[in-house]
């Protein structure tokens, strides 16, 4: 049985004041990318059924995944790598893969809207804008969910392809998320090349691996 939260309006936007939505998928798991998208839609073609990704079924979410990067009037995804979570930290990551998301709009929007209660910094960007962050956003604001919608679907992918490569940790099922099937793994194998070493879980049960068990690192594993 589904449960599904209630459809949100299509927005509306001004020929000139164009409006992108921010959102993030994948602050919380122990492994993998932290992934962004910024989303304009299109009012000419609107896209129903949008609403947080968190609240519809992943086919749902691969179906309008389709239709948000066909309709919209621009769209982008973008990531920070694990080396860069545990580097920067998981918050500044997240800002990083925020800020590379909007760098890779082709249209220029004149606001964007973060999911959150605190916006990416805008500097360096090629086009100026406002920004202003809205708690639960992603159920809120259309263009924040169809964001959601993207990002999410976008690191699932990216998730079912380490899956490939690191079976035994069942990324395909939990997407780096702690859960106690991944806690066991984790346990016995230990962390793989795309685990996040700066969380507190992974840095405890951190041992070093067999010279050979893991020839692939993160950018190799996902091009593959």
């Amino acid at each position: 049985m589904t449960t599904e939260g209630p459809e949100l309006p299509v927005q509306r936007f001004s020929p000139v004041r164009l409006t992108a939505g921010v959102d993030e998928a994948g602050r919380g798991p122990l492994a993998g990318p932290v992934v962004a998208a910024a989303v304009i839609l299109d009012p000419r073609r609107p896209v129903r059924g949008i609403r947080d990704s968190k609240q519809l079924e992943p086919q749902e979410r691969i179906a309008l995944a389709a239709k948000i990067r066909r309709q919209a009037r621009a769209w982008a995804v973008a990531w920070a790598d694990v080396e860069e979570i545990d580097a920067l930290n998981i918050l500044q990551a997240t800002f990083l893969a925020m800020r590379r998301a909007l760098a890779g709009l082709r249209v220029p929007p004149s606001e964007i809207l973060v999911d959150g209660n605190r916006c990416p910094s805008l500097d360096g960007l090629w086009f100026k804008c406002t920004a202003r962050a809205i708690v639960q956003g992603d159920g809120l604001r259309t263009n924040i969910g169809a964001a959601s919608i993207l990002a999410k679907v976008a690191r699932d992918e990216i998730m079912t392809t380490f899956d490939r490569h690191y079976p035994q940790y069942g990324f395909a099922v939990h997407k780096g998320y702690p859960t106690p099937q991944h806690f066991e793994a984790l346990e016995r194998f230990g962390p793989s090349p795309v685990h996040r070493r700066s969380f507190a879980p992974v840095r405890d049960v951190l041992r070093a691996p067999a010279p050979t068990q893991w020839s692939l690192s993160f950018a190799a594993a996902l091009q593959r």
